[in-house]
């Protein structure tokens, strides 16, 4: 999403000091959606879905499946017994009006890239286990495609840009296998400094964190991460293990954060699950769906609340799973 925050233009007479105008150039979303099994749904069009900004109608402008060189996992458009599909391609009109616009405008494409930064728990947490965790990244790294950014990124009571956003692996390989481990936990400062980077970026977004304990040095409370990434559109994922689940504070705090942004949270409680934990983010990111729109008219300067659904009668059938909102920022 690209925020654009200036003064009104208007003529110096009528120019009220006070007054901004928040010009939202782009919303973009990212949605995943899974059946009850919780198996991706893929093979979705751009008609397939109806978009909201409190619950005014938006009118999708680029739509993006993501490209799966593997097809892991990927299964084709959802049938019923008959072999009919379940997913309408008409724009049959949902509970509120339709959005404007038709869908044959919609720019369909490829997301051939994604922006990725892991950030790496280097604190005294990770004493124990420390290779493990650094095994199941650089595991997640080879898994990423060629053509995709990545940026390494670790943490301690100060952040370390070991690495930025490169299509280079290998760099990301040997920045990866020279941290060490150091002092206190400071996630959430690390992690509002990561977003911020993220920020600027066209297309999308993501954040990997692997964290090994509570967060014992931020000055910065995981609200104010959880609310910039959700109006940057910056998905967040944090991977953990049982000493930070065993504390109830951190596991709430990583399970909101995460949540809001469009992510997920996991709890490892082994070497294995780490590595299970990372591939199941490397799938997810797979089988994102990539949406964006120009917001209609809306006076509401603060909180936007988005709501996404699945047009048709068969659409409670399937989960969706994306920010819920955003608030507006400046440039």
């Amino acid at each position: 999403m690209v925020l654009v925050h200036g003064r009104d233009s208007l003529p110096a007479a009528q120019d009220d000091p006070m007054r901004f105008r928040v010009n939202v150039v782009l919303v973009q979303l990212n949605v995943a959606v899974t059946d009850d099994k919780g198996k991706y749904v893929t093979g979705l069009r751009p008609q397939d879905f109806y978009v909201t900004e409190d619950k005014l109608p938006q009118k999708i402008s680029t739509f993006e499946e993501s490209s799966d060189p593997g097809q892991t996992g990927r299964e084709a458009t959802p049938h019923d017994q008959d072999g009919k599909s379940i997913v309408s391609n008409e724009t049959s009109e949902p509970r509120s009006s339709k959005p404007p616009g038709d869908p044959a405008d919609v720019k369909v494409s490829h997301v051939s890239a994604d922006n990725v930064f892991v950030l790496f728990d280097t604190s005294n947490y990770m004493y124990r286990g420390f290779v493990f965790a650094q095994d199941a990244i650089a595991d997640f790294i080879r898994s990423m495609d060629e053509s995709s950014k990545v940026a390494f990124y670790s943490y301690s009571r100060n952040l370390s840009r070991a690495t930025t956003l490169t299509t280079d692996h290998s760099l990301i390989m040997s920045g990866l296998r020279g941290t060490v481990a150091g002092d206190d936990a400071a996630l959430y400062n690390s992690l509002l400094l990561t977003v911020k980077d993220a920020a600027t970026l066209q297309g999308r977004k993501a954040i990997v964190v692997f964290s090994n304990g509570p967060d014992n040095a931020s000055s910065v409370p995981p609200e104010d991460v959880a609310e910039m990434a959700e109006s940057t559109g910056t998905i967040i994922y944090i991977i953990s293990t049982r000493q930070a689940q065993e504390d109830p504070v951190s596991a709430a705090a990583f399970e909101r954060v995460s949540k809001v942004s469009g992510g997920k949270a996991y709890f490892a409680k082994n070497w294995r699950q780490e590595k299970e934990a990372f591939a199941s983010v490397r799938e997810d990111l797979v089988h994102l769906y990539t949406l964006s729109y120009y917001p209609q008219y809306n006076p509401n300067r603060g909180w936007r609340s988005i709501k996404v659904n699945l047009v048709g009668k068969d659409q409670q059938k399937y989960h969706i799973r994306t920010r819920d909102g955003y608030r507006l920022l400046p440039h």
